[in-house]
């Protein structure tokens, strides 16, 4: 006679089994703290790649802008024939060899633009810091909800193969003629409510490890999180205002402020291009004998070897184009100092939301620990009657069924608490200094 388990035994020992080689597998992962996958996301980040590329390209343009008062040297040559007087060739008399040198001298708009393209680059440093927090913030965001869901896979485990014990026993009872059909589906009912939620985790888990393997660059099967890495989060002060600490510190709104100069430093270049300006000069020229100057200047006059240095002065006299310009740049520079103080405002709205919701997620959160906490008090009731054989079993299945379902509400809970105080922390410019506080007390 070949011997069968029951088939809540034999679930039991299927668990058991992916439980094993989880750890088999575990045991080869490498572990992941917080602090290194923070590291690693900001190397291999390309959202922080592509901002450190714009604040390269700020540089460059205001080197671009600067280098102008360097003087630009050109070489070449004019050659030609000539029949009758040598006629100039693109501007220059025909020369074999013709060197020129220019740079701005005095010219007070060109100044102008070199401020406002130091300014931008600034302003792009600005940006990169809060692309960079923006990357810490997906990261810990990540780490965190992925602790949640493998915590409750490990504790979905347990009741799924609860409930299936107790599927069981109803089972039983019903042959018995104790329970009936409908205490027998309410009990299937059970088993399939704690399959669907360790489906749910277990795919959400997939997702959240996949989404922090393309952050940090490792292989996702190779990835063991801690959880006792996340450091613990500051308390919210209720009588302080973050908003204050918001505005002086945000990088979104430092960047507005100083697109805002650029734009202002930029209109007062273009009212400038007005005003007189002064370049430097300077031509070297080598003549040839083949192109008649001998002819038509006089003896001893003619010299091969030609030189000139001076200045170029220009005074506008009129220019209806350039005034027209002025004031378009005018207009711009009123609409980022508008959008600036706009940012400004937002910035500290929604800092003060951030603080009043992180405040009552955290009451929820200590409600929702409390109903947990009694709701597992009640199932050890249960449990003990049961064994005192003074309780039913569907006394027990329903103080198991509310224990698990108070266990995932206070999870939620928890988890949207340590994301708006996460939110909070990126707000106030302190989110790096706490997600790496473990690396800096080492």
């Amino acid at each position: 006679m070949k011997l069968r388990l029951p088939r809540w035994l034999r679930f039991i020992d299927l668990l058991a089994l992916i439980a094993a080689v989880t750890m088999a597998t575990r045991g080869q992962a490498e572990p992941l703290p917080l602090e290194r996958a923070i590291r690693l996301a900001l190397t291999h980040s390309t959202t922080s790649a592509m901002a450190k590329i714009d604040v390269q390209r700020a540089f460059a343009s205001y080197r671009e802008v600067r280098n102008n008062y360097i003087p630009q040297i050109v070489a070449g040559s004019g050659l030609g024939w000539s029949h009758g007087y040598p006629v100039a060739i693109e501007g220059s008399a025909p020369a074999i060899l013709n060197v020129v040198a220019q740079s701005p001298l005095l010219n007070l708009s060109q100044r102008q633009f070199m401020h406002a393209a130091k300014v931008d680059w600034q302003a792009s440093l600005y940006q990169d810091k809060d692309q960079r927090s923006a990357v810490i913030q997906d990261v810990v965001a990540s780490y965190t909800e992925l602790t949640k869901w493998e915590a409750r896979l490990v504790r979905l485990q347990q009741d799924e193969a609860e409930s299936q014990k107790m599927e069981q026993a109803v089972a039983e009872r019903l042959q018995a003629g104790v329970d009936s059909a409908v205490d027998l589906n309410k009990a299937k009912l059970t088993t399939a409510r704690m399959h669907l939620h360790r489906v749910q985790a277990r795919g959400a888990a997939d997702v959240l490890r996949h989404h922090l393997a393309n952050l940090t660059g490792l292989a996702a099967s190779s990835m063991e999180i801690e959880p006792e890495s996340i450091p613990a989060l500051p308390p919210v002060g209720a009588e302080e205002d973050s908003s204050e600490r918001a505005v002086a510190s945000s990088p979104i709104l430092k960047f507005a402020e100083q697109r805002s100069l650029a734009e202002a430093m930029r209109a007062k270049a273009e009212h400038r291009m007005l005003l007189p300006s002064i370049d430097f000069s300077a031509q070297y020229a080598l003549f040839s004998n083949y192109n008649n100057y001998a002819a038509f200047f006089p003896a001893g006059v003619f010299r091969k070897n030609n030189f000139t240095i001076g200045a170029g002065i220009r005074i506008p006299i009129f220019n209806a184009t350039q005034r027209a310009r002025a004031d378009v740049a005018k207009a711009d520079a009123l609409k980022a100092k508008k959008q600036a103080d706009a940012a400004r405002d937002q910035v500290a709205e929604d800092t003060l939301k951030l603080q009043r919701a992180a405040e009552q997620l955290e009451a929820m959160r200590a409600v929702a620990e409390l109903e947990y906490q009694l709701a597992q008090s009640g199932l050890e009731a249960a449990q003990t009657r049961v064994d005192a054989k003074t309780g039913t079993f569907h006394e027990l299945g329903d103080a198991r069924m509310n224990a698990a379902e108070q266990f995932l509400a206070f999870q939620d809970a928890d988890f949207e608490y340590q994301r708006a105080r996460v939110n909070l922390l990126r707000a106030t410019g302190e989110l790096e200094n706490w997600a790496l506080a473990g690396a800096a007390a080492k």
